[in-house]
């Protein structure tokens, strides 16, 4: 029998400083989301810009983090963690001193690119850290970031923004990011590299990120050329000749960046959808109220943040309930009831753009994406085989974050008047949008998710 291998000792440390740079990660979608109103001043961004603010970290970090894993695969986790860190602490720097929407969009581009490195090594280290019941604590941590992250990310946006000012939200990771790199440079062990040595889908991952960059642009298009016009119907045709050469290319590929089968199960299928609905609805959210209260009612960074606790607190809420029930229920129940009450939440905003009623509105449509994340992850993971569990965890991150990208495009579009100029029907027209796509999600998945 073989000799039982000693726990690394100090495997807690290393948890804690990983999951401080996963949070870093997290926080970059939401505390950004409070500064823009500010960077949108001070830069003189035009909407589409503000939009790509956005959207370029979270298309850029959700379109290569499958190739971070494969890449981690072949390099080590460590290198990779170490490398894809120092990458995100970089271009943070580089973002916070941007003088032009160039800059701001290439570092923003940047800091995806390290996150996609870091996060999926990050992942498998602690896998390979901890084993047994220690494994279940140490994700049960992974997992809580989340939901931790939306509600810090609010709140230090408005202390930022409204304190040192905007850059902080990016300044505020150069030195948590370097002191992280030197502990994780001591801590962590020399493991070596996958004897398989996976070979990179380079082409495959050019073609999801540029596919999904095509349907982006597509929809800001919108908002200026219109739905129907040449430009957002060429760019929107081009993403679907793209994601079709996606697929193809996948089935032929000698190392494919995912397993397309995958998403024919039903399961799989039903919790990336659940994902994607989840991120693009909670994104729309903070992108619309930043706006209306900062540039509608001419609150400040700090007051907008606080007023978006009770957002991020709902989210928390709803996910830690449905995570008592799910196990019992199924996903069909839950996720209908977190879309209705998602489409409830926003149908309020809609009738009534009152700061109270968003306030209480945009809480209890989080209360139901917050539902979402659960059911979506507990769907697609939990009948699938021990081998098949890394693709399609990576699967769900990935449209974790095209579902913020895809939200953030949308809503721009649809609320540009009100973004762009002082009316507030652009921001009803967002809310109306929101409450329909929850109502519609709520029946496919009625119609989809396994009982």
């Amino acid at each position: 029998m073989a000799p039982a291998v000693e726990p690394h000792p100090a495997r807690w440390r290393i948890l804690g400083f990983l999951g401080v740079a996963q949070l870093m990660l997290i926080l970059d979608v939401t505390v950004v989301a409070i500064a823009l109103p500010h960077i949108e001043t001070d830069l003189g961004l035009s909407r589409s810009a503000l939009t790509w603010t956005v959207s370029a970290y979270t298309l850029t970090f959700g379109g290569l983090m499958l190739l971070g894993g494969r890449i981690t695969d072949l390099l080590g986790a460590k290198r990779v963690v170490l490398a894809g860190l120092v990458l995100f602490t970089a271009a943070s720097l580089v973002t916070g001193l941007a003088g032009s929407a160039g800059v701001l969009v290439a570092g923003r581009v940047a800091q995806g690119l390290g996150a996609a490195l870091l996060s999926p090594s990050a992942l498998s280290l602690v896998v390979g850290l901890f084993d047994g019941d220690e494994r279940n604590r140490a994700l049960g941590v992974w997992s809580a970031l989340g939901g931790g992250g939306a509600a810090l990310g609010v709140l230090l946006g408005g202390v930022l923004t409204a304190g040192p000012g905007w850059p902080w939200v990016f300044f505020v990771n150069v030195p948590i990011g370097l002191a992280i790199v030197v502990a994780l440079a001591v801590l962590l062990p020399n493991a070596p590299a996958s004897p398989a040595r996976p070979g990179l889908d380079l082409l495959g991952a050019v073609l999801v990120t540029a596919s999904s960059a095509a349907l982006i642009y597509a929809l800001i298009a919108a908002g200026g050329h219109g739905w129907l016009s040449a430009v957002t119907c060429g760019f929107a045709g081009a993403a679907v000749v793209g994601y079709a050469l996606f697929a193809g290319w996948q089935r032929r590929a000698r190392s494919p960046l995912m397993d397309v089968r995958l998403l024919a199960r039903r399961p799989v299928a039903t919790g990336v959808f659940l994902i994607w609905m989840a991120t693009a609805l909670m994104i729309a959210v903070f992108f619309l109220g930043t706006f209306y209260f900062q540039h509608a009612r001419g609150y400040g960074a700090m007051r907008t943040g606080l007023l978006f606790l009770p957002v991020a607190v709902a989210t928390m809420a709803g996910a830690n309930l449905t995570g008592r029930v799910v196990g019992r229920w199924g996903a069909r129940v839950p996720a209908v009831a977190g879309l209705l009450v998602s489409a409830a939440g926003m149908a309020l905003p809609a009738l009534t753009t009152r700061p109270v009623a968003v306030v209480v509105g945009v809480a209890v449509a989080a209360a139901g994406t917050g539902a979402l994340f659960v059911v979506a992850s507990a769907t697609a993971l939990g009948r699938v085989a021990p081998h098949e569990a890394g693709i399609a965890s990576g699967i769900v991150s990935t449209f974790h974050e095209f579902g913020a990208s895809f939200g953030a495009a949308v809503v721009s579009s649809v609320a540009a008047a009100s973004l762009v100029g002082t009316t507030l029907d652009g921001f009803t027209r967002g809310f109306v949008v929101a409450a329909v796509a929850s109502a519609v999600g709520a029946l496919v998945a009625a119609l989809v998710a396994p009982r």
